[in-house]
């Protein structure tokens, strides 16, 4: 039985039960004796390593209209693509900050983000890049077979909510708007023959608990059916961004951190991934109680690190280019959410060292499978 098929049946198990518990509303001393379990699991499991990763955004082009999102068709926004020599210009940048995490991210569009060109940028990376993730459109499993075989090793795809109806009012128009489509892509991806599976929802679209839970469902299911892969979890929370959208259901910080450090509690093993979607102070906080990754020093528009691209900035409208407006020398494209916190990934590891952390820039080669 697939996760879909699965999501609909009321079969809930003891784990799940334990995880619901969790999440029910905690004093100040529960909460604690919480992070405190927490921080014992990530250390047992973990260790003191916190993996660092950036996102390279390689186009903010997208034919869905998604209400949330700031690349969102229904945009008139900046957008560019990178040629594959300034993807790799803006690599090699992120390669000098100590980055050998790499994780390329694309809206959804198959007139610039096709397979070819997702599998021309891997193979020019994964000889400089030993670990290469992808965030782009959900494929079948042919699509990603030559994706891994040009290098890459992880793929992430987040529901964005699990919510049906919700899911339906927020997508539109455009293949994102087929929620069993995008349910399934981890299994797809895990037949192709990635060993790391990222998944998450994004908070503030519908009520937390429930996200939560079926979002805990999801990686009880891929534990079980993908078992050879590495799975993480992230909890991203919406951010502003163009079309300003705003959320109905936001997710506060303390409902936060009870819900990583259930995450934790409930998978001991599951690496959990903290965004620069959060704020510095925060962080800081919960790098002890059970995040295993982070990602540092980003940027989320194609060419945010090194000015690529800007040569072929254009405007859209409802998904078609128009005229270019005369642009100021230091135009970029569009981002597609504001980070929180822009500080320098050399800032970021000082941090973590000052914590009793070790940063740990690289943990994959692909010489390790014979490559």
């Amino acid at each position: 039985m697939s996760f879909a098929e699965f999501l609909e049946t009321d079969r809930t198990s003891p784990l799940i039960h334990r995880f619901e518990a969790l999440l029910e509303p905690k004093s100040d001393r529960a909460l604690e004796e919480m992070a405190l379990a927490s921080h014992a699991l990530t250390l047992k499991h973990f260790g003191r390593a916190m993996r660092l990763f950036a996102p390279l955004y390689l186009s903010n082009e997208c034919i869905n209209s998604c209400k949330y999102c700031g690349f969102s068709r229904e945009n008139a926004i900046l957008r560019v693509t990178l040629e594959v020599d300034e993807m790799l210009a803006e690599a090699r940048h992120l390669a000098k900050e100590g980055f050998r995490n790499i994780l390329l991210v694309a809206g959804e569009h198959p007139k610039f983000v096709s397979n070819g060109y997702l599998e021309r940028c891997i193979r020019r990376l994964a000889p400089e890049i030993p670990s290469i993730s992808i965030e782009v459109a959900p494929m079948e499993t042919e699509g990603y077979i030559p994706l891994v075989r040009a290098g890459a090793e992880g793929l992430v795809v987040y529901q964005e909510t699990y919510h049906r109806e919700t899911y339906a009012r927020m997508h539109l128009s455009g293949p994102k708007k087929d929620f069993q489509w995008r349910l399934a892509c981890g299994e797809r991806g895990y037949a192709a023959g990635f060993r790391r599976l990222g998944v998450g929802a994004l908070f503030g679209l519908w009520h937390w608990q429930e996200e939560a839970v079926a979002l805990a469902r999801h990686i009880e299911h891929l534990l079980r059916t993908c078992w050879k892969a590495h799975i993480t979890v992230s909890l991203p929370r919406l951010r502003p961004a163009a079309g300003a959208f705003e959320p109905a259901f936001p997710l506060g910080d303390r409902e936060f951190v009870q819900l990583l450090c259930a995450l934790r509690i409930t998978f001991p093993e599951v690496g959990i991934v903290l965004s620069t979607r959060e704020a510095p102070a925060l962080r800081d906080a919960l790098v002890s109680l059970g995040v295993t990754m982070m990602s540092a020093g980003s940027h989320t528009e194609p060419g945010g690190y090194t000015g690529q691209g800007k040569e072929a900035l254009h405007v859209t409208v409802r998904g078609r280019a128009v005229a270019p407006a005369i642009q100021a020398p230091d135009s970029t494209a569009t981002e597609q959410f504001e980070i929180a916190d822009a500080r320098s990934a050399g800032e970021v590891a000082a941090m973590l060292r000052r914590k009793g952390l070790e940063p740990v820039w690289k943990d994959w080669d692909q010489a390790i499978m014979g490559a």
